[in-house]
């Protein structure tokens, strides 16, 4: 489990193809502390460090990884948000992110605004997925609040330090985005559309 705050980011510096896999070699900062095995979060996504050498690390994704985010648009030189896995006693400063990407979403439009900048994201709502007002998402990795809602569509405050630790920096309009939503929204939709809510109204 994460909390959808990232760490580093860290460097794709090779791609090895292996079948309909890929596995990236990546250099972190904390690379040297990673053990094989461990869990950690690559622009949302959760995947298993298979090796360490020196400050890189090798993971591998497997085709419906690479086809439902962006990982299988990762190029070598691009940079990856990363978040190690949330260890026990730690305080919880972000939400229940579990590195499970629902879809992709894009970015439509960015503005810099008194020293901040607004983001809007647009996803396709007809994948059951949804938001609400002031609610929680995680983009790429990193925990966000939403505002200005809409259907299929939303806005995040970015200030000036998360644009500089995570990969938002590199955003322009048309970049994919991988999009998990609250876990708690989404176990709560799922009992009303079992019925759940028809059920309690009757006792």
């Amino acid at each position: 489990m994460f909390t959808g705050i990232v760490e580093a980011t860290g460097t794709i510096k090779k791609i090895d193809i292996e079948g309909t896999n890929k596995t990236f070699t990546v250099e972190a900062p904390f690379g040297n502390e990673l053990e094989v095995n461990q869990s950690l979060s690559h622009n949302g996504v959760c995947l298993t460090v298979t090796g360490v050498e020196g400050n890189s690390y090798k993971v591998t994704a497997v085709q419906e990884t690479l086809i439902k985010t962006n990982l299988g648009e990762l190029s070598e030189g691009d940079i990856v948000n990363l978040e190690r896995a949330m260890g026990s006693g730690y305080r919880f400063d972000g939400h229940i992110v579990q590195g499970h990407v629902d879809q992709t979403g894009r970015v439509t439009h960015i503005e810099e605004v008194d020293g901040s900048w607004l983001f809007d994201f647009e996803f396709d709502p007809s994948t059951g997925n949804f938001l609400v007002e002031k609610g929680s998402v995680c983009i790429d990795g990193v925990s966000l609040t939403v505002f200005n809602v809409g259907e299929g569509s939303f806005r995040v405050t970015i200030i000036p330090h998360t644009m500089e630790v995570t990969n938002f920096k590199t955003y322009k309009a048309g970049t994919k985005v991988n999009l998990e939503f609250d876990v708690i929204g989404k176990y709560i939709k799922r009992l009303f559309d079992l019925g759940y809510k028809e059920a309690v109204m009757k006792k």
